[in-house]
């Protein structure tokens, strides 16, 4: 099958950092071509893909040091050198977000678009109406709830390369809080689970200019104690040692997470994940198996107690089954295959690895 991968301009593909989205992309498209399928990433020119990249700008939005930019303009030019280029695809598979719905009303039947952010914004519900003839992809059942009646074509759960991620059989006596510095994440929340259990927590997180305030004002008063490990931004190749060796990944959110990558991330490494009962986490982590989920800051310091109780090598297992990057490439395959009256390119193929 000809496949096109569409991935913002923010990030590279994969990130060199933080960065989910894009990371996603990436693994999705390493996993379509080793499946066998004609894949084309159209992203920036640092992206590190198996497919045949079609560059879009020199380098990542993020990134880039030049202290003008426009996102506006570069994904807009990505957006034309895709529409030139449509009829060499079979399916267009876009994670831009809806900004290509205008461009591509008249093909919008060979497209699949998934949506990544939240969807409870004001101004989503007249525009997904409008532009109601393209197929949206879910990344949990819970991210749809602000927008019941979208053209919901399916759910897919997201997935990480395998080999990126090693496994740790034994923790070292910490816990891990991973990704970013904003209060929805609750890396103050974080700490205080930690403060209670006396273990250490580190802490490996990004922090972007929005929420620079916050960090200055509320966490950073936090981080003078013995306890508490400030670590900041770490990449790919930092992240299983970083998690493989934690007891357990605090996961203690306060919003909707459509997915929340780094709770899949952590069970490749064995690591257990707490999490608070919000968005999609009753959908990722399985309760007494993979992890606990709680409903606050008590609940949570109970389950640390409980982490000892569950075998790591089940919490990879099921990372396996569930969460591998060609777990998510067939299940998208059998997705592509029924927009465009095929049979299902993924029916035939087993889960695991």
């Amino acid at each position: 099958m000809r496949i096109a991968q569409v991935a913002p301009l923010y990030e590279a593909v994969p990130p060199r950092l933080y960065g989910g989205t894009e990371r996603v992309v990436a693994h999705l498209t390493d996993a379509l071509v080793q499946l066998g399928h004609d894949v084309t990433l159209f992203a920036s020119a640092d992206a590190r893909t198996l497919a045949r990249l079609a560059p879009v700008r020199d380098q990542a939005i993020r990134l880039d040091p030049a202290p003008l930019k426009s996102d506006l303009a570069a994904h807009l030019s990505q957006l034309a050198q895709v529409r030139t280029r449509a009829r060499d695809f079979d399916i267009i598979h876009f994670h831009t977000d809806l900004m290509h719905f205008p461009m591509f009303e008249d093909l919008a039947a060979r497209t699949v678009t998934t949506l990544h952010g939240r969807l409870d914004l004001k101004d989503l519900p007249g525009a997904y109406a409008r532009w109601r003839q393209f197929p949206l992809v879910s990344i949990s059942d819970d991210q749809r709830r602000p927008l019941p009646h979208a053209n919901w074509a399916a759910t897919v759960h997201h997935g990480v390369q395998k080999s990126l991620f090693r496994f740790s059989s034994r923790a070292d006596g910490y816990l891990a809080f991973l990704g970013r510095i904003s209060p929805e994440k609750g890396p103050d929340r974080a700490i205080a689970i930690a403060k209670r259990v006396g273990l250490p927590l580190k802490i490996a997180a990004k922090v972007d200019r929005v929420d620079q305030a916050y960090f200055e004002d509320v966490v950073a008063p936090l981080l003078d104690h013995p306890l508490i490990e400030f670590i900041g931004e770490i990449g790919d190749q930092e992240k299983s040692e970083f998690l493989g060796g934690a007891e357990a990944l605090l996961f203690p959110i306060d919003w909707p997470e459509p997915f929340g990558l780094v709770m899949i991330e952590a069970m490749a490494c064995g690591t257990p994940v707490i999490a608070y009962a919000r968005g999609s986490v009753r959908e990722i982590v399985e309760h007494g198996v993979t992890g606990f989920i709680v409903e606050d800051e008590d609940q949570a310091v109970s389950a640390v107690d409980l982490i000892a109780q569950l075998d790591r090598e089940a919490v990879r297992g099921r990372f396996d089954a569930r969460f591998s990057a060609k777990a998510m490439a067939r299940r998208y395959l059998d997705l592509y295959g029924r927009l465009v009256g095929a049979e299902p390119l993924g029916a035939h193929l087993a889960v695991a690895e």
